[in-house]
């Protein structure tokens, strides 16, 4: 378990598949009640965080009294919206906050877990792709240091329908480990 600004980070475990899929259905609604059509509830499930586990790092962040305020996958490839990459980078999906418990900047806290993670691993850059047309978000990523660095306007989901998505890159070499 890391401690990070009172926000205790923990890799998931197939037990808190259940908890994942709770995250991710309270931020698809919450998208949905703003007019962000990005992620639709029951989109993802148990399987789905099981499957990230195996293949990558999911983490889970908690408060110091245990309620889950959050999770994020850390991927170490993602061909499907980068194409084949050299191994440069580690790549954030699905950054989920719970809105009730978090404290403001909790989702900040956890992007910066994320890239240590990454710088950790030795690798130089963090990556993530945000839907284009969700310009809050990526003014969010903006803020947070990462820069634009293409468009993929061509990425399918799960139901067939396809969308586009911005890639975003921040460089991590001269990011403090601790």
């Amino acid at each position: 378990m890391i401690i990070d600004d009172g926000i205790l980070f923990r890799p998931a475990a197939e037990k808190d598949a259940a908890t994942l899929v709770q995250l991710y259905d309270q931020a698809a609604r919450w998208m949905q009640k703003h007019g962000i059509q990005q992620w639709k509830p029951g989109e993802k499930d148990a399987a789905h965080f099981v499957a990230k586990m195996r293949e990558g790092e999911v983490w889970l962040a908690g408060d110091s009294d245990g309620r889950i305020i959050g999770g994020y996958e850390l991927w170490w490839s993602d061909e499907e919206a980068w194409g084949v990459q050299p191994p440069v980078a580690g790549y954030v999906h699905r950054l989920m906050v719970e809105r009730r418990a978090a404290p403001a900047g909790a989702g900040r806290r956890m992007l910066e877990h994320a890239e240590r993670r990454i710088a950790r691993s030795g690798l130089a850059r963090a990556r993530l792709d945000c839907v284009s047309t969700n310009p809050r978000l990526l003014a969010y990523y903006r803020g947070a240091g990462y820069r634009v660095v293409g468009e993929f306007p061509h990425k399918e989901a799960q139901d067939g329908s396809v969308y586009g998505v911005i890639l975003l890159e921040k460089r991590l070499d001269r990011l403090t480990v601790v």
